[in-house]
C-alpha cells in the first residue's frame, strides 16, 4: 500500500515501516559515532519502543554491545492498516541489533500487569541470568492495577485554580489562549497510581524476589521538570504530582537495593516532541520557542542525542554520578540555563499567530512529530508501495 500521513487531531493514525527503520538506523550510526560506552550488558528497558525508552535501548545496544529485552505496548499490522510507529521501530531495532550479533527479545503487552512482568522473568532466567540496568520509561495514560482490577485513568490538570495561557496548533500555527479547569482530589490520586512510582517499585521487587538483578544493579526513570511558563499545568498540577511521586520512589528503590550495592535514579530530561506532549496545551508552544533557541546557540538535541550524553557524560564516567539536591540527574541542564530560559520567556511574551514562524521553529517541530510516524525522512521512498505487515522477529 501507499502509505500516508492521516491525522485526526493531535494523532497521527497511520505510521511508515521503512520510515520507521529509517529512524531507528539514523539514530543507532548517531551512538556508534559518538565512541563506545564502558555501560551496562544486560539491559532491561520498560516502555522500549518510541522516545527515551528507545534511545536507551539503542544506546545500550550499540554504545555498549548489551543485551536488551524491551518491554513495550503496541499494535501490529493488520491487512490494509499501518502497525502503530512503536511496533515499526522495534521491528526495526531487533533486526539490525540481531545483524550486529546482539541479543534483543520483546515483549509486547502491558507493563502493569503481572503476566507481562513474569514473561520477562521467565527470559531473563532463561536467557540472561541477571540484569545490570533497567530503564522505566513507561507513558500510558491509563494504568489496570493488578491488585484491584480497577483502571486508573492520568488527567493533565492544574492544581487549586483554572489556568489560561497561550498554545499553539502545530498544523495550522494558529495561538491562541486555551483554559484548563483545575483538578479535583481524585484527579491527583488517579495521575500518580498511573504515572507516579508504584509499577517501577513492582518491577523492582519482582526482579530482586527472582534473584535477577545483579552487584551495582542501576535502574532508572525519565523525568520532566520544566519552565516556569508551563508549571502550573505540568510541574505543579497533576503530573507534577506524579513525577513528585516517581522521584521520592528513586530513594525506597536504591533503600531496597543496598544489599546489592545498587542504586535507582530518576533522570530529568529536555522537553521534546513526543505523541504524549503534543496533546499538552501550552507545551508545543514552549518547545517550538525553545527548539529556535536551542539550535541558534547550538545545543539542540533530540532523544538520542539527550540518552547517549546521559550515558556517557554522568552514568557510565567511572566516577560517582552527578545528581542535584534532590537526588535527580540533570541532563535538562542545558534546556535550564539561565540565557535560554530568558530566550524563551522574552519570545513567549512576542508570540503571535502572525509571528510565529519566524521567531519559533515551528517547522522544526512539525519534522520531528512527523518523524515519530516515520514520515519526512529523505532516504525514504514515500510514493513507493510499501508492506505494512512487517513482524518483530523474537515476538512472530
Amino acid at each position: 500500500m501507499i502509505i500516508e500521513p492521516r491525522m485526526r487531531g493531535f494523532i497521527c493514525l497511520t505510521a511508515h515501516p521503512k520510515g520507521c527503520e529509517q529512524s531507528v538506523k539514523n539514530q543507532i550510526e548517531y551512538v556508534k559515532s559518538k565512541g563506545t560506552i564502558d555501560g551496562a550488558k544486560k539491559v532491561l528497558v520498560i516502555g522500549a519502543s518510541t522516545g527515551f525508552g528507545l534511545a536507551s535501548r539503542i544506546t545500550s545496544a550499540f554504545g555498549s554491545n548489551a543485551a536488551t529485552l524491551g518491554v513495550f505496548f503496541e499494535k501490529p499490522a493488520t491487512e490494509g492498516k499501518t502497525a502503530t510507529p512503536g511496533w515499526y521501530n522495534s521491528a526495526a531495532f531487533e533486526n539490525e541489533a540481531h545483524k550486529a550479533g546482539l541479543y534483543a527479545k520483546s515483549i509486547n503487552g502491558d507493563a502493569f500487569s503481572n503476566e507481562v512482568k513474569q514473561e520477562a522473568i521467565d527470559i531473563i532466567k532463561a536467557d540472561l541470568g541477571q540484569i545490570d540496568l533497567i530503564i522505566y520509561s513507561l507513558a500510558s495514560p491509563v494504568r489496570l492495577d493488578p491488585a484491584t482490577g480497577i483502571l486508573h485513568r492520568s488527567v493533565l490538570k492544574p492544581i487549586g485554580q483554572t489556568f489560561t495561557n497561550k498554545t499553539v496548533d502545530f498544523h495550522t500555527g494558529k495561538v491562541s489562549d486555551i483554559s484548563i479547569e483545575s483538578c479535583n482530589e481524585d484527579d491527583i490520586a488517579n495521575t500518580v497510581k498511573v504515572m507516579g512510582g508504584e509499577d517501577w517499585t513492582l518491577w523492582i521487587e519482582a526482579l530482586k524476589k527472582e534473584n535477577l538483578l545483579a552487584q551495582g544493579a542501576t535502574t532508572i526513570a525519565y523525568s520532566y521538570i520544566g519552565p516556569e511558563v508551563t508549571e502550573p499545568v505540568y510541574r505543579k498540577g497533576t503530573i507534577g504530582r506524579a513525577k513528585d511521586h516517581l522521584e521520592a520512589t528513586a530513594f525506597t528503590i536504591t533503600d531496597t537495593l543496598k544489599d546489592l550495592n545498587g542504586k535507582a535514579y530518576v533522570s530529568v530530561n529536555k522537553a521534546l516532541v513526543t505523541q504524549a506532549s503534543s496533546a499538552i496545551p501550552v507545551i508545543p508552544l514552549y518547545i517550538s520557542l525553545l527548539y529556535k533557541v536551542m539550535k541558534n546557540e547550538g545545543l539542540h538535541e533530540g532523544c538520542i542525542e539527550q540518552i547517549q550524553r546521559l550515558y556517557q557524560q554522568r552514568l557510565y564516567t567511572g566516577n560517582e554520578v552527578p545528581t542535584d539536591d534532590k537526588g535527580r540527574i540533570r541532563i535538562d541542564d542545558w534546556e535550564m540555563r539561565d540565557d535560554i530560559q530568558s530566550q524563551v520567556s522574552k519570545l513567549w511574551a512576542e508570540a503571535t499567530t502572525e509571528n510565529l514562524e519566524n521567531i519559533g521553529d515551528l517547522e522544526g517541530y512539525r519534522k520531528d512529530f512527523y518523524n515519530l510516524f516515520g514520515f519526512g525522512f529523505d532516504k525514504v521512498d514515500y510514493k513507493a508501495e510499501t508492506d505494512e505487515m512487517v513482524q518483530v522477529s523474537s515476538i512472530s
